[in-house]
């Protein structure tokens, strides 16, 4: 009765509402649209090549300054633009407003510009008779902490990422506008880019003529201890550090990356580029990254990378993972994620493919290289089944809508992520990508898996490193092509619709169960070591940050049941100090008791108990393996995570 109630009131008032329309005697604009004064790209030459020359010397107050001079054919209106939409962001992340101290000169003189009034990333100016070419010059005020960004500049390294230090005309595809890059480095500092060298004298190097769309794709690690190595005659690691002492890697730990591109190479059947260059950081001084390019890709991990390699996994799966951007992500994309220019808008509905099938085979390449071992692996899909099994917000929210998710929350914090859910076409799209290899195997009876798909529809020329574009019907038809099945009603079922749980149906397909123990796998020890953290996700719904804070509750959970939010520091639980050591106790005390954990948590100045009600004690995910009568002792997944080239 209350509730019809106030559903009559609201609708009343909505009928009030507008009825009372704005009254006729106030003044009453017209909305104008702005007119777009900035020219479309079109596919045809630029007349001439641009030279951008970067002095990338301030390590010390993070500033690149920059000289760009950019031909012109003719007198009148130029619109220059700042990429703003970039490739492997999957969101418009340029960061216009650390470009500084802009001013454009030609035959001596200034010229004047001015900031377009709807597209903040574009500058107009007029090219005076008689010019045929004209000179930028800016600063790129990288950040000098975090809170302004990602850090590209570091006592004893940097990051030179060409879109952060460059203009470009607009009106052309960036692929028909030529380049030649420059770029003067610390005295004594090497560097790596995908990009070839034309000539090095002292620490300024040349590089090779190319056009803008390869030179954004080509990005440069720098620093003063730097060390490369061959992993085959056509992939190199270049690794920087912030000391020499973790730049100490042993022939034992090489063998796995070498052994990454021979088992990366034999799954695709192709190698979509000439050269392909690893930049790893081994760095806490500059910012961390995982991000693909076609010939190359961006990684900052732990500096003690090496040095610690016998502690667990780390972050080892971040190569395998970027390395496999370079078939599914770079040469074939999906067609909305594929643009002109740097200027118009992506479409990432097709990211469950691009990132999903990559974080899948990742994770498969990382085990089958032995970067990863087979029990990490399988800790790690156990970690990620049971994970998205507490994303309850898919019960409102598709899959495919999370591939939204850069645009719409640019992987800002989330207040209650497991409700809102954030970009889970990662590892949701892992999950649903390993069912696929499960289903594959059983209807071809072991004689086909997703390596045929991925081999048939990633795989391509050697050395081409253009693009090819898909749908999601070239999707489904390339699944039906390698194993005829209901391939639509699948992805619509995975995809497209909501849910109540993940989809989980790979593990039992694939010879595992998802099973709750009382110990974290190494795995989970090792991620919450990176992380700062302590998962207690799928015990009591929490996990713990530093110095007693809670970082974030999952949603209906005991935690969540209990009132408890994201930001509360703890300052005892069951009347005694807080230490996670304490609060785990706690939670296993519990076990089987009938009364509620006690927390007493700090919320600005106020001080409030809560009680929470978990009997359940301290629980893990893990995978049990299926030995029931008539069980294939090596299942689809055991199968999948064996080596193809050893």
């Amino acid at each position: 009765m209350r509730t019809a109630a106030f559903l009559g009131l609201v609708l009343s008032l909505t009928l009030s509402a507008s009825a009372a329309a704005m009254p006729d005697h106030l003044s009453k604009p017209q909305y104008v649209a702005p007119q777009d004064t900035i020219p479309a790209p079109q596919d045809i030459a630029y007349p001439g090549t641009m030279q951008l020359e970067v002095d990338a010397r301030d390590h010390d107050q993070g500033i690149f300054r920059i000289t760009q001079t950019i031909p012109v054919a003719k007198a009148g209106p130029l619109t220059l633009l700042y990429p703003e939409w970039l490739p492997g962001n999957h969101a418009p992340r340029g960061e216009i407003e650390k470009l500084t101290g802009l001013e454009f000169t030609a035959g001596g003189q200034t010229l004047a510009w001015v900031r377009d009034n709807v597209d903040v990333f574009a500058f107009h100016l007029t090219v005076p008779e008689g010019v045929s070419q004209i000179t930028a010059t800016f600063q790129f005020v990288s950040a000098t902490m975090e809170n302004q960004g990602r850090i590209v500049m570091a006592p004893s390294m940097l990051n030179l990422r060409w879109h952060q230090v460059s203009l470009y005309p607009a009106g052309y595809y960036v692929r028909q506008i030529p380049v030649q890059a420059t770029a003067l480095y610390p005295d004594g500092w090497q560097a790596a880019s995908a990009l070839r060298p034309k000539s090095t004298s002292g620490n300024i190097v040349v590089y090779e003529k190319t056009d803008y769309d390869t030179v954004v794709d080509s990005p440069v690690f720098a620093g003063q201890y730097f060390q490369t190595i061959a992993l085959t005659s056509r992939v190199h690691l270049n690794i920087v550090a912030d000391d020499a002492k973790f730049l100490q890697p042993s022939k034992t730990q090489i063998a796995p990356h070498v052994a990454l591109v021979k088992e990366a190479e034999a799954l695709f059947g192709s190698h979509p580029y000439d050269r392909y260059d690893f930049l790893l950081a081994l760095t806490e001084d500059m910012g961390g990254i995982g991000l693909e390019h076609h010939r190359s890709s961006e990684n900052g991990v732990d500096r003690e990378y090496f040095t610690d390699w016998d502690s667990g996994p780390g972050r080892r799966n971040l190569l395998p993972h970027e390395m496999t951007h370079s078939w599914n992500g770079k040469y074939r994309r999906p067609a909305g994620m594929w643009t002109p220019d740097f200027r118009q808008p992506m479409r990432d509905n097709l990211l469950w493919v691009y990132e999903g099938q990559t974080q899948f085979w990742g994770y498969v390449l990382g085990a089958r290289s032995g970067l990863y071992s087979k029990q990490d692996t399988l800790d790690a899909f156990a970690a990620i089944a049971a994970d998205m099994d507490l994303r309850v917000g898919r019960t409102w929210r598709p899959l495919v809508d999370t591939t939204h998710d850069p645009i719409i929350a640019a992987r800002r914090p989330k207040p209650w992520s497991s409700w809102q859910r954030s970009e889970d076409y990662y590892n949701e799209g892992l999950l649903i990508w390993l069912e696929a290899d499960q289903i594959i195997r059983r209807e071809s009876r072991g004689r086909k898996s997703l390596g045929d798909f991925a081999r048939s529809f990633f795989g391509g020329r050697n050395g081409d490193w253009g693009v090819r574009t898909y749908e999601e019907q070239d999707v489904v038809t390339a699944l039906n092509a390698v194993q005829p099945y209901d391939w639509a009603a699948f992805i619509a079922d995975r995809v497209h619709a909501t849910s109540s749980e993940a989809p989980k149906n790979g593990l039992v397909l694939g010879g595992y169960r998802l099973v709750f123990v009382d110990t974290p796998s190494a795995y989970i020890l090792a991620n919450d070591k990176r992380r700062k953290q302590l998962d207690l996700s799928h015990s009591i719904g929490l996990v713990m940050g530093g110095k007693g804070m809670i970082k974030s509750v999952i949603w209906d959970s005991p935690a969540f049941r209990a009132g408890l939010k994201a930001g509360l520091t703890i300052s005892a639980v069951n009347g005694k100090a807080y230490s996670d050591a304490a609060l785990k106790q706690a939670i296993e005390e519990n076990r089987g008791q009938d009364g509620p954990i006690e927390i007493f948590a700090k919320n600005g100045e106020a001080y409030h108990n809560f009680m929470v009600d978990h009997s359940g004690g301290l629980r893990y995910p893990a995978l049990e393996k299926n030995t029931e009568e008539g069980a294939d002792q090596e299942g689809g997944i055991d199968r999948l995570l064996q080596p193809k080239t050893r």
